[in-house]
Order: structure tokens, then sequence, then C-alpha cells
């Protein structure tokens, strides 16, 4: 089981190693951690750890043939929303989703090379209180 000094671990299958370890260092402020390209790479951001498994990975073979793939995703926290999304568009990147705001903050959504949905949240900020570290 993993420890608490431990990295959390998701895993998201890809169909270009090379391309999704791109798209998340270069546009999201992960670095890799270990390459073996292109059955294989990880990338890490604060306490993730991404495993991007492609096609030749024993992980992606693991699932069934024919399981959808729901609406999972990764959740990075931003500080500020809307110059994260001018950034990435100017990178010529597109969303999934427009700007949806709640009771907790705002987030979009986008998907990397591979079509794995990533949200980027900005909390609420409430005067004199301590933002959620997640909604």
């Amino acid at each position: 089981m993993t420890t608490p000094d431990q990295f959390a671990a998701v895993r998201y299958l890809v169909d270009d190693v090379s391309a999704a370890v791109s798209f998340y260092t270069t546009h999201l402020g992960f670095t890799q951690h270990l390459d073996a390209a292109p059955a294989f790479a990880d990338v890490v951001r604060g306490p993730l750890r991404l495993l991007l498994s492609g096609p030749a990975s024993s992980g992606s073979r693991a699932t069934p043939e024919g399981t959808p793939a729901g609406r999972n995703r990764i959740h990075l926290l931003v500080d500020d929303l809307d110059e994260q999304i001018d950034r990435l568009r100017n990178a010529g990147l597109s969303f999934r989703s427009d700007v949806v705001a709640g009771p907790g903050g705002r987030q979009i959504l986008l998907t990397d090379p591979a079509g794995n949905l990533v949200e980027l949240f900005e909390p609420a900020h409430t005067p004199g209180a301590t933002p959620p570290a997640q909604a």
C-alpha cells in the first residue's frame, strides 16, 4: 500500500507516450520521472505521479475491451484560471468545456493528446477564509 511519504499515482492510457510527456511537461508543469518510451513513462507534479501507459505497456493491456472511459480526470489547482486558459490557448491547445463556476470555485476541462481529461480548478477566494484544497 502507498505510504504517506510516497507519490499518489494515477494511470492514464495514451496512444503516444512521447506526445503525452511533452504535453504534461510543457503545458502543465510536470517533470519527467521515468522514461521507458514507447511503452511507458511517468511525470510528477507535487505529490502526483502520472503513469503514462502506451499500447505496449502492461497497464494498457489490463483494461477489458469496451470499458467506457467515464468522466474521471486529474484535478490540478491553479491560482489564476483565466491566465492559464490564455496561456494554453496561445500554445494552441483547445478546451473540452467552457468555464464552469460553482460555490467552491471555477473550472475548465482540457484533454491530453490521447483524450484523457484534465481539470484546471481555481478555488473560490472568500475574504478571511482559507481556500479549499479541492472542490
